[in-house]
């Protein structure tokens, strides 16, 4: 999993931003992540794909930005 905390991502409902550590479930088969939208940041959502899917990330974090 490459994702990591800060990451930014966006989808049909709009831009989301990394805030938990991504985990796996299924034996390394289903991949989780918590996300909160960029725009209202009290709306979270666990998101799930599976490992094998591609997930394009519009924004890195830094370093810096990271261990927040």
């Amino acid at each position: 999993m490459q994702l990591q905390i800060g990451d930014r991502m966006t989808d049909s409902t709009g831009e989301w931003q990394v805030v938990g550590r991504p985990y796996t479930t299924a034996g390394g088969k289903n991949s989780h992540v918590r996300v909160q939208r960029v725009d209202k940041p009290g709306v979270t959502e666990t998101r799930l794909w599976g490992s094998y899917e591609k997930v394009t990330v519009i924004r890195r974090a830094t370093a810096e930005e990271g261990k927040r």
